[in-house]
């Protein structure tokens, strides 16, 4: 088990993209609290359509607010050549390019193949590394899709590969529609480590079957150390049918701080911050440490405060 996990927080594009739109102040109240409750790495919008993705619209402006934060490392989400330079432009140079690893979710996710969405991946690297940045090629639907089923395992090896050679400076496998349990977990973070020894390996998994947090775990035992999760549990892809939220923020370093696992998250903060996106979004959310709250302070607990 590893001693510090780097949690990314993406609650502002994954959180918020199957949303209604939101006033971009809105987003940046919730962005003071992301930072206050200690996240160092934060996912800050997606530089995509504005008629695919709305409530995303607002990418720039978000990004010409991010100079005033110290001590966080911002990124993007792009999916085409265009959106990166758009991002780049903004001052975001740290960018996450998704590809689907299968070829239903690529065509309603972005319009194109497989094989036309790895084509842009070594472009998009060069104008990356061009301005100091790094590139993160997430493949979505890593390993089921809601059009052509179970992702064959070699396929999204020989993706990992692909990208590796073209310039990806880490790689993330995204259960898109959260159906992915421990075992397959495990199984594919083992064998793209062993093709690809030197690159990280991150994961994006959502909590759809309630087995989010269970798989993080797993991933965790085999050293990933490099974690996507979203305030609240907000989130799920708009050209995934049945996707729904991510693995909730509070509730990952609820179970980290438990297991002596560093986050530099604050748990109290973390659930403030996730009660502020309830509030704006107007719902309830579905992480089940904001609805109970922390432990600490129950009588017999025996939890000290570090």
């Amino acid at each position: 088990m590893p001693e510090r996990i780097s949690v990314r927080e993406v609650g502002l594009r994954d959180g918020l993209q199957l949303e209604a739109p939101i006033a971009t102040a809105a987003k940046l109240r919730l962005l003071d609290a992301l930072v206050a409750m200690g996240a160092e790495r934060i996912e800050a919008t997606a530089f995509v359509s504005p008629r695919a993705v709305p409530a995303l619209r607002d990418a720039a402006d978000v990004a010409a607010a991010l100079d005033r934060y110290r001590g966080v490392e911002f990124s993007a989400l792009v999916a085409s050549l265009g959106g990166a330079g758009r991002a780049i432009d903004s001052g975001l140079v740290n960018l996450e390019y998704v590809v689907s690893a299968s070829e239903g979710h690529s065509q309603a996710n972005v319009g194109r193949s497989v094989q036309d969405s790895m084509a842009l991946v070594s472009p998009i690297a060069d104008l990356v590394h061009a301005v100091g940045g790094t590139l993160e090629v997430i493949f979505a639907v890593a390993w089921d899709c809601p059009f052509d089923g179970p992702t064959p395992a070699a396929r999204v090896e020989t993706l990992v590969d692909r990208a590796v050679v073209s310039g990806a400076d880490v790689i993330c496998l995204g259960d898109t529609i959260g159906t992915v349990t421990p075992r397959r977990a495990a199984d594919l973070i083992v064998a793209a480590r062993c093709r690809q020894p030197a690159v990280p390996i991150a994961l994006h998994v959502h909590n759809t079957r309630g087995t989010g947090l269970a798989t993080i775990f797993a991933a965790m035992q085999l050293g990933v150390t490099m974690i996507d999760s979203s305030i609240g549990g907000l989130g799920g892809c708009p050209f995934a049918p049945g996707a729904s939220g991510n693995v909730a923020t509070e509730e990952l370093v609820y179970l980290a701080r438990d297991m002596g696992v560093e986050t530099g998250i604050d748990v109290e903060l973390s659930i403030r911050a996730a009660q502020l996106a309830q509030d704006i979004i107007g719902r309830p959310l579905p992480s089940g440490v904001l609805r109970a709250g922390d432990r600490r302070g129950f009588a017999g607990s025996g939890i000290v405060d570090p």
